[in-house]
């Protein structure tokens, strides 16, 4: 049975199936479609009360999957383009300034500045790279600092690389490598795979006392890991 609910202005369309079930639940496919599964003798009231308590969650994750199945679009490098910086979408802003001898990328409270020579977008796409690759570095250096106080070894190296398979790797001469991409997420989740890179300095594999010592510092790391396999596809220059 498909219905309709509006709240704040806003408006969803929703199937809801009635099973022999205790818990009203709220499922979201990959197309962005909601889905209500709840008692068959639920009132219509209480299952208008879970929307309403569920409704930013609902709007966002609708909207979130929607976006997602359209597939990956192509950054074109202009004005206004949307890219990611520790969780935030920020705007970019291009000026090009034909006198400048070296092209440069700051942030500014709301927006990334772009600053180049001449309209290239392979340039854009290279400097914006280049500040992603810097910034990730420093960062995750600062985070192992902060860290460092709950592990007896230290990193031997620490490095920044594109790794389309990985966020994160450690050997066992304790070089640790991470994936630039990070940058772009927040920082809780940056912290997730630091800790983690971490954690196989005193265990290289994944067993049971690894992911106890990860649970020790990280207590809700499993919600990270879900956070980076749901927004990957957003990582992208």
């Amino acid at each position: 049975m498909t219905k309709t609910f509006s709240y704040k202005e806003q408006a969803i369309d929703y199937q809801i199936i009635y099973k022999k079930r205790k818990t009203m639940g709220i499922y979201i496919d990959v197309y962005g479609n909601i889905e209500l599964r709840v008692p068959r003798e639920t009132k219509d009231k209480n299952v208008e009360n879970m929307l309403k308590t569920k409704w930013e969650w609902i709007i966002y994750k609708s909207e979130e999957m929607k976006e997602k199945t359209k597939g990956f679009k192509k950054k074109e490098y202009i004005e206004g383009e949307m890219f990611l910086y520790l969780g935030e979408s920020y705007p970019i802003s291009i000026v090009v300034n034909k006198l400048t001898k070296n092209s440069d990328i700051t942030l500014e409270e709301d927006r990334l500045i772009v600053t180049i020579n001449e309209q290239d977008d392979e340039l854009i796409k290279k400097i914006l790279t280049k500040f992603y690759k810097q910034k990730c570095k420093k960062l995750i250096e600062s985070r192992i600092r902060y860290y460092q106080q709950h592990f007896k070894s230290k990193p031997k190296s620490i490095k920044v690389a594109s790794n389309k398979k990985t966020w994160g790797t450690c050997n066992s001469l304790r070089e640790m490598t991470f994936n630039w991409k990070l940058i772009m997420a927040p920082i809780e989740i940056i912290d997730y795979v630091v800790v983690h890179e971490m954690c196989h300095m005193v265990h290289l594999n994944h067993d049971r006392s690894f992911w106890r010592l990860l649970g020790k510092y990280i207590p809700n790391y499993e919600e990270r890991q879900q956070w980076l396999k749901e927004s990957h596809w957003k990582m992208v220059v």
